[in-house]
Parts: structure tokens; sequence; C-alpha cells
């Protein structure tokens, strides 16, 4: 997604209308599935599939609504949500199916084929599958985190961020999220890197964030710019946290984790899916008013989807660094994607009509709370 030093985080600005929306050129992705991807940590499949009970209720325009999300801590607003039958309380009659990712290509693809309806998922994917279907695949109808990774180094090699020139630095995967960060961040501060080999002043080696913490140990790699939990399961192993990535960005927020649903199915069964944003809405709340309680039960649904549970000496710390929002931060996906282009890894994307916030923003008023922004990037 050749880097540049002249795009910074700080130019994630809210877009001001439809004219400079149509200044962005709509041309797909390099790659499909290879580039612009997410990874989960410690799931023990490729995707798991399991029946949710059915409450008690009037059943809504479908018998079952089919949903996915990584077993990940940055998706904590599906595991909590979930696990706590908070959205199948708002869902009534209708059964929850889900499945569990290990990666965000794997469930794109799900969402293209009609396996899930809806599905918590990363900013990269996001835009991946949105562009390759030339705007036809899906939404992002919610926001759910922000925050969340960090840039983790050996103290023995790294002891500033002038020091990172002819260190390995693992990244999750070739273009997913955290790459392009990297990468952006790297040109930000003038170092050399070529974006598909990852060779230069700083050699950028993407390794899979299951693999990460050995690696490190074995001294293949002197950090990671990492999504949580590896990054505090790399500090438990010595690392220290060297630059936490909210603080490159305005006001320390950007997206992590967003919410989307096939177009299809959202014509088709708006009621659902307002039905799953009502429970998105109050699992968030639920979440910022129980922290304690809310980092247990999602550690709990961990458990039961990927076979094993966080230490606390990891949980702890990552469930602390990540934001439960509504907001879906659109302005920051726009910027990601600009970085992604500046980072020579995507060719400049067409975002018109990503968003469709229309019910979000719905639920939200209900619950007496501010509309969110589309950054311009919305169906209307």
């Amino acid at each position: 997604m050749a880097p540049s030093t002249e795009l910074t985080h700080t130019s994630a600005r809210p877009r001001a209308g439809r004219t400079r929306r149509a200044a962005v050129a709509a041309v797909a992705v390099l790659t499909a599935a290879g580039l612009l991807s997410a990874c989960s940590y410690g799931s023990k499949s490729e995707d798991k599939t399991s029946a949710k009970p059915a409450a008690s209720g009037t059943k809504l325009s479908v018998d079952t609504v089919k949903i996915g999300y990584f077993a990940n801590l940055t998706h904590g607003t599906a595991l909590v949500g979930l696990k706590q039958g908070i959205i199948q309380q708002e869902l009534g009659g209708t059964q929850i199916k889900t499945q569990v990712f290990n990666a965000g290509p794997a469930e794109i693809e799900a969402l293209n084929a009609g396996s899930i309806d809806i599905g918590w998922i990363g900013p990269s994917p996001s835009i991946n599958g949105y562009t390759q279907s030339g705007g036809k695949s899906l939404r992002i109808i919610s926001g759910s985190a922000s925050g969340g990774v960090k840039l983790v180094v050996n103290p023995a090699k790294i002891n500033t961020l002038d020091d990172l020139k002819g260190k390995k630095i693992a990244t999750p995967q070739l273009g997913n999220t955290q790459d392009v960060a990297l990468l952006n961040y790297l040109a930000e501060k003038g170092y050399k890197v070529d974006p598909q080999t990852g060779d230069g002043d700083v050699k950028v080696l993407r390794t899979d964030n299951k693999v990460t913490p050995d690696a490190y140990k074995s001294g293949s790699i002197d950090g990671a710019w990492v999504p949580e939990p590896t990054a505090s399961k790399l500090v438990t192993l010595g690392a220290k946290v060297l630059l936490n990535e909210k603080d490159v960005w305005p006001d320390k927020k950007f997206v992590i984790t967003n919410l989307i649903v096939s177009q299809k199915f959202l014509k088709e069964h708006p009621d659902v899916v307002e039905a799953v944003l009502r429970g998105s809405v109050k699992t968030n709340a639920w979440i910022k008013a129980n922290p304690a309680q809310a980092k247990d039960v999602a550690n709990a649904q961990i458990k039961a989807d990927a076979g094993n549970a966080l230490d606390a000496s990891i949980l702890d710390p990552a469930w602390q660094d990540i934001d439960f929002i509504d907001d879906p931060l659109a302005n920051t996906l726009q910027a990601e994607a600009d970085h992604a282009v500046t980072a020579g890894l995507l060719k400049k994307p067409n975002l018109d009509g990503i968003y469709d916030l229309t019910l979000l923003n719905k639920v939200l008023k209900e619950n007496n709370q501010p509309a969110v922004a589309d950054a311009g990037l919305g169906t209307e």
C-alpha cells in the first residue's frame, strides 16, 4: 500500500463534503486476499461455526442472522455482546449463528458468499472488500473499537525511535493495517523501505501474530508493530513499549475494528441490522460501565472460541489500551487508505458509499447520544 515523508497521520481530517469526495479516483486494490488483511491471535482454526440459542420473543424478518468476528480483544464488542446475550435480546426470536475467523480475507469471502450477513472486522479488509467489489459488497454500519496497537522492542537493542535503523521489525502480514501504519511511520521519519520485500533502512518482516512471540524469543526480530494482545504478550517476554500508535493520531483515536454488513442483507432485512446495532451500542455502554467484568467475559468467550484464555499479565494491559466506541472514526479510515496508497501497497481507492450510518444514528438518537459522521463517504 513507495513511502513518502509527506503523508502523516495528522492528515486524518473529516471530508468537507461531496466535492472533495469526487476527487477520490476509482481504482481497485493491487491484490485481492493477500493485501489489506487482518490477523487474529490464538485461534485454533480459520473458522469455527456455532449456533447461539435463540431467545424468546418475536421473530424478525429472518429466522437466523449469521455473524462473523475474530477471537480477539479488539473484537470485544462481539465477544461480550454475544456471551452476555445482549445482542440476542435485541433480536428476540431471530437466532444467531456465529462464525469465528482468523483473517480478514476469509471473513470478506464469507460475507460475499452469504455465509455470514454481518461481521466485526478491521479497516483494511473492509477497504479491500469494498474496492474489490466495485463498491457493491458491503457497508460499514458502525464503529466498534479504537486503539490497541503498539510498537514493542527489545530494550537491549533499541532504546529510542532513532535506534530503528538496521533493526528487524515484525508486522502481522503484508499490507495489513499494522503493516501500513509501520511503513507510513518509517516514511515520516525518513527511512526508506521497499513495501513489497520489506528491505531497506529498517527490515520489515511479515510474521503471523501467533508466531511473533517465538520469533522475538529466538532473536529473529528486534521488535514488532502489532495489535493487542500480541503486544502485551511480547512485554511479558521482556520487550518494552516504544510507541503506542494512539500517540501518532489526532485525538489519540483511530479505527481498529468496525461493523460491516452485506448490502443485500441490509436492503432485505434492515430490522435485523438495526437490532444488531442496538445490541452493539448497548454492549459498548455495558463495557464502559463494567470494564472489569467485561474484560473477564471477553476472555471467557476467547477461551470458548480459541481454546485458551489469556493470562492476566497479558489480558489486563491489553484490555486497558482498547477503547470500545460506536463512532466508526470515518476520517481515520480515509487516512489509513491514503497511507496504504503512499506506501505503494494500494492504488487510489474510491471509498464513496462505504458507510451507511443511517440505522446507527437512529439507534444513537433513541439513546440520547449524538450522531456520528461518515467523513463524506456515506451513501447519501
